[in-house]
C-alpha cells in the first residue's frame, strides 16, 4: 500500500497535466529505508515525448548525489500515461530499476490538461512482476518517530 499526502497526490496530477500531451516523470524522496514519500522533485522529460518519458542522464546524477547526501532513495517513481490507462507498458516494467520504491502512474487521457479527474494507480514492479497496490492519500503524513 502506498500513503502519500494530499499535498504531494495533488502535486503529481497538477505536473501531469501541465505537462500534457507529453509526459511527466519525477520522484518523491523519503528516508533510506523507509517507506515515507516525504519530499516531492518534479523532474524535466528530457524526452520530451507523448509516449515515453526519460530522466535527463545529468539531472539524474544530481539528483543521486543529493539522495546519497541527505540519506534518502526514491520512495515513489512516477510519470504519466497521456493517451492510455494508468498501466505500465513494457518499457516501463524493463526500466523499473528500484525495487523499493512504489511506481505510480497517472493518466490523463480523459481531460488532458483540462480540469477533471485522472487516473492515478501505484504499483510495485520487482524482476518484471507488476503487482498493484492500494494508493491511500491522507491530509499529511504522521510524524516520523525517530
Amino acid at each position: 500500500m502506498l500513503t502519500i499526502d494530499q499535498t504531494t497526490h495533488d502535486a503529481i496530477v497538477a505536473h501531469a497535466k501541465r505537462d500534457h500531451p507529453d509526459e511527466a516523470c519525477g520522484i518523491v524522496a523519503g528516508p533510506a529505508g523507509s517507506d515515507r514519500a516525504e519530499r516531492y522533485i518534479e523532474m524535466v522529460n528530457a524526452a520530451g515525448s507523448p509516449t515515453f518519458y526519460e530522466f535527463d542522464s545529468t539531472d539524474l546524477l544530481r539528483l543521486y548525489r543529493d539522495l546519497d547526501d541527505r540519506g534518502e532513495e526514491p520512495v515513489v517513481v512516477y510519470h504519466s500515461h497521456t493517451a492510455t490507462e494508468a498501466y505500465p507498458s513494457r518499457t516501463d516494467i524493463d526500466l523499473a530499476g528500484e525495487p523499493n520504491a512504489h511506481y505510480v502512474l497517472v493518466s490523463t487521457r480523459e481531460h488532458g490538461n483540462n480540469p477533471g479527474p485522472v487516473e492515478f494507480r501505484s504499483y510495485r514492479i520487482i524482476d518484471g512482476a507488476v503487482t498493484e497496490e492500494e494508493v491511500v492519500v491522507v491530509p499529511q503524513l504522521e510524524a516520523s518517530t525517530p
